[in-house]
């Protein structure tokens, strides 16, 4: 059974927040970054690995990898999962990943997109696949630090 501590949608993947930040408050020793494009693209790859502490492990996983990958977990490893996006969550719950809570950080502002808070933006396709996520049970917050309060999604999106 896998041991997925953390579940976050952040566009910049790992970074400084979620590297330190996020890892430690979770308590996470292995990060499994699920992006198909990273993937297979070996310099975001050492970018990314850079960032974590010695001793925190790194996955750079496809969302199909991930969903036929993530059950042999062991019970000694606690995950932090993190994707870009709402709509490759909603994939992997509908692959039987177990996740019932997603810490939305870093949706960044661009051509028709709404800013609903500080770090997030979203268009009407990500507000769709939210709406999906609440419908199979999952609980959407949005929370940039640990310090920060979360905030429910739906009582923020129009």
């Amino acid at each position: 059974m896998s041991n997925i501590v953390l579940s976050r949608i952040d566009e910049r993947l790992v970074h400084g927040q979620v590297g330190v930040q996020w890892v430690g408050f979770a308590n996470a020793n292995i990060v499994v970054v699920v992006n198909d494009e990273v993937a297979n693209d070996e310099i975001q790859q050492s970018l990314m690995e850079m960032v974590l502490a010695d001793g925190i492990a790194i996955r750079f996983w496809s969302v199909q990898k991930t969903i036929e990958t993530i059950h042999k977990a062991s019970d000694r490893q606690r995950i932090l999962l993190v994707c870009r996006t709402p709509k490759d969550f909603r994939h992997l719950i509908e692959g039987g990943v177990p996740i019932s809570q997603i810490n939305v950080g870093n949706m960044h502002y661009s051509e028709g997109k709404d800013q609903i808070a500080k770090t997030v933006s979203v268009d009407a396709d990500d507000i769709t696949e939210f709406g999906r996520l609440k419908d199979l049970g999952v609980n959407c917050t949005v929370q940039g630090v640990p310090t920060e309060s979360a905030t429910d999604i739906f009582t923020l999106i129009h």
